[in-house]
């Protein structure tokens, strides 16, 4: 087989992936648009697709759409770096110090139980009103998971070769980094994909709660003037984003990997 052959070849099945995928999103578009133009659905209570497009350009032209994205953006970025950056680490020393793991293990199932969208309110009161209280409530929220998720990973490792390399002489923080840190990547690279959907739901609450702009804020206005059309936009944009982040993720995973 020549090399071109082979090349179309494994190239076919990702293209046909992408291709069912644009199908089935026509699909559903085109359900959608004829379920309102034939009546069967309301364009008031489920919006139209032609409208959400025009009302997408339409804001994306005068810049407010944009405008949106950027600021929720920070925030989501901001949170889900401190976040996760914090609680990885602070998972991942966990191991060095027994005692603590166990001194802190009913404080750690606690935190896990309460919802974290219930420190909303505290959290706008401690950092006010702007950007701040937003990227807190993301980070708060990112930090927990990443810092579970490590931990966890951290009790996973093969208790034998952590012997092996304690009877050969290493010293705890050697076998921490040569064994633990590396160990637990699976579960920390698990925990960056759950904190992108975290981190944006950290940052949409607070801009519901109190917020001049940003997508949480122009979801939430627009629903209240009942332009369900703009309401979907900002909805599209967050999956954007989301998708937006999870390549980065996807990077980040290839990169340690490597």
């Amino acid at each position: 087989m020549t090399r071109p052959a082979a090349r179309t070849r494994k190239t076919n099945p990702a293209l046909r992936i992408q291709f069912y995928r644009l199908l089935l999103l026509a699909v559903i578009l085109g359900a959608w648009e004829l379920g309102v133009r034939t009546g069967f659905l309301e364009p008031y209570i489920y919006g139209v697709p032609s409208g959400i497009a025009t009302a997408f350009y339409a804001q994306l032209m005068d810049g407010s759409l944009l405008r949106h994205f950027w600021v929720t953006g920070q925030e989501v970025v901001l949170g889900f770096v401190i976040g996760s950056t914090l609680g990885t680490g602070c998972g991942l020393l966990l191991w060095l110090s027994p005692l603590w793991a166990k001194i802190l293990h009913p404080y750690i199932i606690a935190l896990n139980g309460v919802p974290k969208i219930a420190l909303a309110p505290l959290i706008i009161v401690w950092f006010g009103l702007g950007m701040e209280s937003k990227i807190a409530i993301a980070a708060i929220i990112t930090f927990i998971v990443a810092f579970l998720q490590a931990h966890k990973g951290t009790q996973q490792i093969d208790s034998d070769l952590i012997r092996l390399m304690q009877s050969l002489g290493a010293k705890p923080f050697q076998v921490f980094r040569t064994i633990v840190v590396p160990g637990s990547l699976p579960w920390i690279v698990s925990a960056l994909r759950l904190n992108v959907g975290f981190a944006l739901i950290g940052a949409v609450v607070g801009e519901y709660i109190s917020a001049e702009e940003g997508l949480g804020h122009h979801v939430y206005y627009s629903g209240q003037l009942y332009n369900l059309n703009s309401v979907w936009v900002g909805i599209f944009a967050l999956m954007i984003m989301a998708l937006l982040l999870e390549v980065v993720v996807s990077w980040i995973e290839k990169k340690l990997q490597w």
